[in-house]
């Protein structure tokens, strides 16, 4: 008779096949890394295949993990919508939300908490990280939903909501920082849309520039903003009050979209009911 299958096991295996590493596994499931070992090597004792390529702390599916990687899924989300359809508690699940950082400090704060007091029995772990790496975690499941941006707020009927992009600098004015003729900015990295958005306005208005800090850190874009070394970019939300919004004779950025996207064409009942959440609060924020 054929063992039956642990669903902590499977829990195991399916967080280290999507992050790729044993130690990252072990922290997300809050386990050592060796009992994370213990417990692939006894789910590959009752599967009776070699799942994983491992070297090091790293590791990577075999054709049979791969193949046991679809069922593995398809398990935890029957377990997860089976809970919830016939529990008399509320949703269960847990979730792995991405967004980029702008967006979890202007809004996040009010979301998670409304959305707790509705399903405190679901768990969500936030994932911090720029749209176009976002895409990719969302592509190896490393995530479950993510918010992410569109480089126009018109491009597509699911925006969810519209939100401005805005210069920022310590001074309420581009003349009263005395940069001269080159404008030194603080700027994310070069393949974020809020870089490209701004380098791309400067071109088109024949404003000189350079770029005097780049980084995906927001908190490091306000402190250079703060220092007065340099100008900015970032969401009109997210800017701090001690900050100042500049106008011309700086040219005016784009709109982006912030859209919903998802790892799975199928999402759990726990997933489904973030996204809705959002979709319903963000708006009025």
């Amino acid at each position: 008779m054929q063992a039956p299958l642990d669903l902590r096991l499977v829990t195991t295996f399916v967080r280290a096949a999507q992050l790729g590493t044993l130690s990252a596994t072990a922290v997300q499931v809050g386990r050592t890394q060796s009992a994370v070992t213990m417990q692939i090597q006894r789910l590959e004792e009752v599967i009776g295949q070699s799942l994983f390529h491992r070297k090091g702390s790293g590791v990577s599916l075999t054709a049979s993990g791969a193949r046991f990687l679809v069922y593995a899924e398809r398990i935890l989300k029957l377990q997860d919508d089976a809970v919830s359809a016939l529990s008399d508690k509320g949703l269960h699940g847990s979730i792995i939300f991405g967004s980029p950082e702008d967006y979890l400090i202007a809004f996040f704060p009010t979301i998670l908490k409304t959305f707790g007091s509705l399903y405190p029995d679901v768990e969500i772990k936030v994932v911090s990280a720029p749209t176009v790496e976002l895409r990719g975690l969302l592509n190896s499941r490393q995530v479950d939903l993510a918010l992410v941006s569109t480089p126009n707020a018109t491009d597509s009927a699911d925006v969810v909501r519209p939100e401005p992009l805005v210069w920022v600098g310590s001074k309420p004015t581009l003349e009263l920082h005395d940069f001269g003729e080159t404008i030194p900015m603080a700027l994310p990295a070069s393949n974020a849309m809020d870089h490209r958005a701004a380098c791309d306005a400067m071109a088109r208005a024949g404003l000189r520039y350079k770029i005097s800090y780049a980084s995906n850190s927001l908190a490091g874009l306000i402190a250079v903003a703060r220092s007065g070394m340099a100008i900015s970019v970032m969401t009109k939300e997210a800017v701090p009050s001690d900050l100042y919004i500049l106008n011309a004779p700086l040219p005016q950025l784009s709109t982006l979209g912030m859209l919903i996207a998802y790892a799975d064409a199928e999402s759990s009942p726990a997933v489904e009911a973030f996204a809705d959440h959002i979709r319903r609060v963000l708006p009025t924020l």
